[in-house]
């Protein structure tokens, strides 16, 4: 099942919880960090929640998916998220794609692409190196359209303020 097709009951599950990680991209809106969440899902509910915090606390570590990692092995009290899937609003970077094979995602729903610095499809595919000794299922289309659009509403608006 991938790029939007998806029975009726997962579908709406699907949908829920990736919403739930749109509300995270909004939170990072408001405090003026690029708009990206995640939730990290285990047997239907969510173990952790993030979004990005990089200007905030200026650490080029803390994205979305790192955070919501971080706070999901805190709860299960392993590093192994095994069994757990993440829903993240845009499509992750070459650090948080690997930071999901070393955590063990199950996993991933990608709402949209980025083909600037995506590493799962767009600009590379760190997901599909066979030498990984670990897989990650990869669904992408989720809410897309959503999710797509407060990005572009953030670096619209980040476009037209004026430089310091």
């Amino acid at each position: 099942m991938q790029n939007g097709q998806y029975p009726g009951k997962y579908m709406s599950e699907a949908r829920r919880f990736m919403n739930e990680a749109y509300k995270e991209a909004i939170k990072a809106y408001k405090k003026g960090e690029v708009p990206i969440g995640a939730v990290i899902v285990k047997e239907g509910k969510i173990l952790a929640r993030a979004h990005n915090e990089r200007e905030t606390k200026k650490d080029a570590t803390l994205h979305a998916e790192i955070s919501a990692i971080r706070k999901a092995c805190k709860k299960l009290g392993s590093w192994r998220l095994k069994d757990c899937d993440m829903y993240v609003t845009l499509e992750p970077c070459a650090m948080c794609a690997g930071a999901l094979i070393q955590a063990r995602i199950k996993t991933l729903y990608i709402a949209t692409a980025d083909p600037k610095a995506g590493a799962v499809g767009s600009v590379t595919d760190i997901l599909s190196i066979k030498n990984f000794n670990h897989k990650i299922d990869v669904i992408y289309g989720i809410m897309e359209e959503e999710c797509s659009t407060i990005l572009k509403d953030f670096f619209r608006e980040l476009r037209c303020k004026p430089r310091p």
